[in-house]
């Protein structure tokens, strides 16, 4: 059903431009929150970890063009459309891709099914940057991670900046919560990965700290990699309850990286050979 766009100021386009993420997500109905999927590539791959589209948003160009076999498999839902200068002005920016399609949350998997045959998964503690967990998740999904694992405090990967910067890749690692509530982490969590078999590891600066390259760690059969948030990382007690410290060797006085970058050197080093 295609509908040209007259008047941004119609309530059922509230979805694409005035809920915030917290009322897309219906933390009180979980089972009707939603989410916003960005680009044909990003939508493509959420369509096929079987998400439900319940609406379109593009450009009328791309109709014809680069999301004409989106529209098809879409079905017949709701198709708003109109030229990129009426869609910046409903939305408050320019289309990065000129399409964006909401889509009915998916319902996590227990943490525990998550790791079932995981070996090597990285845990996000409280980051809250979406441009840096969308990168975390592309390195993820290149570098041989197995899961991801997020803190109640972190940020919602499919948030329409994470899922777009991941390119499409937090629908194809899996991936849950560890822990429903700031207090299960770290004491909770941490101690569930180890009954899962897991030893864990600490990226951080400290004074017991070895190298990502060192030979015990990386011959770990079941290793979680543990990120900490922006500017302040990782929570002194999760330092203490792991298994590793670990800290990525630098030169010219650098001391530290952007956790993205931190995550992919991480990745490659102790994926499994």
């Amino acid at each position: 059903m295609i509908v040209e766009l007259k008047n941004t100021n119609a309530p059922e386009l509230d979805v694409f431009a005035r809920l915030t993420e917290a009322q897309l997500k219906n933390k009180r109905n979980p089972a009707q929150g939603i989410f916003i999927a960005e680009s044909p590539k990003v939508i493509g791959y959420a369509l096929n970890k079987g998400c439900e589209p319940l609406a379109l948003l593009m450009e009328r160009k791309h109709m014809e063009g680069d999301a004409k076999e989106l529209i098809a498999r879409c079905g017949d839902i709701p198709l708003y459309t109109g030229e990129r200068e009426v869609l910046a002005d409903l939305t408050g920016y320019e289309l990065t891709r000129g399409v964006l399609c909401a889509m009915r949350r998916p319902v996590l998997p227990a943490a525990e099914e998550v790791c079932h045959h995981a070996k090597r998964v990285a845990i996000l503690e409280g980051i809250v940057d979406p441009t840096n967990v969308g990168a975390i998740f592309r390195s993820a999904a290149a570098l041989g991670m197995d899961a991801v694992l997020l803190t109640p405090t972190c940020c919602d990967p499919l948030n329409r900046r994470a899922a777009r910067v991941s390119m499409g890749t937090v629908f194809q690692v899996p991936w849950t919560r560890i822990g429903e509530k700031p207090a299960d982490w770290p004491g909770v969590g941490m101690e569930q990965l180890k009954n899962w078999g897991f030893s864990t590891a600490a990226l951080a600066l400290d004074d017991r700290s070895v190298s990502v390259e060192d030979k015990a760690l990386m011959a770990e059969e079941k290793l979680a990699v543990i990120l900490g948030t922006e500017g302040h990382g990782l929570m002194q007690e999760t330092i203490e309850r792991a298994d590793y410290t670990v800290k990525i060797p630098m030169y010219h006085g650098v001391d530290s990286l952007n956790v993205a970058a931190a995550s992919a050197v991480a990745f490659w080093q102790l994926r499994r050979k």
